[in-house]
């Protein structure tokens, strides 16, 4: 997948471009089946298969005051848009001045004249331009002056006992709450967070006999706080874990902290890299009378992880 940052730098219209324009956030299974559409499209035109996404995410730029924890970072993002099959992944600085470009002027000087658009395929329900003044009517009118197929895909479902469309905010409320399982149906993989393993406070080991990586967290968006099954990503092989999130309540530390017991693993990791998958929450943060109660619960946890990680 050829991945542009800077429009300036695509000097001649892609064959045939199939676009789909959004921000993408989690790349949801809704989002993973624009794709596919837009690539099925490509295909059946001998075109190119298009993402346009951008970077911030405009909220952040139009709505300062308003707080929004992204799922995935841009570098996850990219990532996962890059596994889906796509020809190439636009990523557009999302700027003040940007956002006052004109719906019109979006669709004629970057969509048909700088990407070559012959087809684009959106959700229903988007919008863009200067106050969000194009959407699916916008760009049926234009395609009657340009020459570009409109296609608009459904809605996808999940399942029964998850009602209405699929959307990354209902996806920040689940992994807020700690439903991690039911995040992972709308995501169509674990909700992962990445980070640097740090000096902790030497507890995990020494005091309660279950060595600890302390995460500094890079996403923005943790789950609820509490005990979960999980799965530890580091240098390329994967390893079954359970992570505590919260403020170590019978130490009385008021620390915010991430920290995860990897199962069958005994390695110096300090300053490296992992990643951490959530299956399912165990139970919640709980204060207890002392080490001796506290490390007993941690051996059942770790009894109830080695069951869930094996299913």
């Amino acid at each position: 997948m050829k991945i542009i940052y800077n429009i300036e730098s695509i000097k001649k219209p892609f064959k045939n471009a199939v676009v789909t324009i959004g921000n993408f956030d989690g790349v949801h299974i809704g989002h993973q089946a624009l794709f596919h559409e837009v690539i099925e499209k490509a295909d059946s035109i001998n075109g190119t298969a298009v993402a346009i996404t951008f970077n911030p995410h405009p909220v952040k730029v139009l709505r300062k005051n308003r707080h929004l924890p992204l799922i995935t970072i841009h570098e996850q993002k990219i990532e996962l848009i890059e596994k889906t099959g796509l020809d190439v992944l636009i990523c557009i600085p999302f700027t003040p001045e940007f956002a006052q470009l004109p719906a019109l002027e979006f669709v004629r000087d970057l969509l048909i004249k700088r990407i070559g658009m012959k087809a684009i395929v959106v959700g229903n329900d988007y919008a863009f331009g200067k106050n969000r003044e194009g959407n699916t009517e916008f760009l049926k009118a234009c395609s009657k002056e340009y020459g570009y197929e409109v296609i608009v895909a459904d809605w996808i479902s999940v399942s029964d006992s998850i009602s209405g469309r699929i959307s990354s905010t209902k996806i920040r409320k689940l992994v807020a709450e700690g439903r991690v399982a039911k995040t992972q149906q709308l995501l169509g993989r674990y909700y992962q967070i990445r980070g640097t393993v740090e000096k902790g406070r030497n507890r995990g080991g020494k005091l309660l006999g279950f060595p600890t990586a302390n995460l500094l967290m890079q996403d923005e968006l943790s789950p609820k706080k509490g005990v979960y099954a999980v799965t530890v990503e580091y240098n390329g092989l994967k390893y079954k874990g359970v992570a505590n999130i919260g403020y170590s309540p019978t130490f009385d530390d008021n620390i915010f902290t991430i920290e995860v017991h990897m199962l069958d693993f005994n390695e110096n990791i300090y300053g490296k890299n992992i990643r951490i998958n959530f299956v399912k929450r165990i139970r919640d943060e709980l204060k207890f009378s002392g080490i001796a109660e506290l490390s007993e619960q941690i051996k059942k946890d770790i009894d109830k992880a080695r069951i869930i990680l094996s299913l």
